[in-house]
């Protein structure tokens, strides 16, 4: 993702131990309630071990860690991070949209519904599936229309997902989803 659009920063909510996004990225901030988190990013020696070597980023990644319950209001500046990562979290993108700067896009995947709760929310558009396969990521940017078609139409209803707090199934699926906010003043 990187390489299709240079993000700088990201904000990673609900990031547990996942520190996949700063061997990309320059500066990420991660968030997350579990105290096995907070204990794994207070040791920076160790987070900066887990990191060498694993880096594209040409220089030491900035790594910020924020014990957190991303649903609350974050002390984080509006307007502020090119992706707002949402793996295996939840609702993210309902909590932390204010965060995401102009260009910004969302990274989502189906596990706890905030793909699908981005795929029904209209002032958001996929751009990109990104798939995942030997280690590696690739991002598709052709022929969109088919990812993120609900197998049952009638599980593609917002409140129905949030209560299950996961995805729905899709006709065809990738491991995740890019979405960007809709420029209004375009449409």
């Amino acid at each position: 993702m990187r390489d299709a659009w240079h993000p700088t920063n990201a904000l990673y909510p609900g990031s547990y131990l996942d520190l996949s996004p700063s061997t990309a990225i320059p500066a990420v901030t991660y968030i997350d309630t579990d105290r096995r988190a907070a204990r794994y990013f207070a040791d920076t020696a160790l987070v900066a071990a887990e990191l060498r070597g694993r880096g594209g980023t040409g220089a030491v990644a900035q790594v910020s860690f924020l014990p957190l319950d991303y649903t609350a209001r974050l002390p984080l500046p509006d307007h502020h991070f090119d992706l707002l990562i949402s793996l295996y979290a939840g609702p993210v993108w309902e909590h932390c949209r204010q965060h995401l700067a102009p260009g910004g896009r969302l990274l989502a995947n189906a596990s706890h519904g905030d793909a699908s709760l981005a795929a029904i929310d209209p002032s958001l558009r996929l751009v990109a599936a990104v798939h995942h396969r030997d280690g590696r990521y690739r991002l598709e940017t052709a022929d969109l229309d088919r990812y993120l078609v609900p197998k049952n139409p009638e599980h593609a209803d917002a409140e129905t997902i949030r209560r299950a707090s996961r995805g729905i199934a899709y006709t065809t699926s990738a491991f995740a989803y890019v979405f960007e906010p809709v420029d209004r003043q375009r449409s």
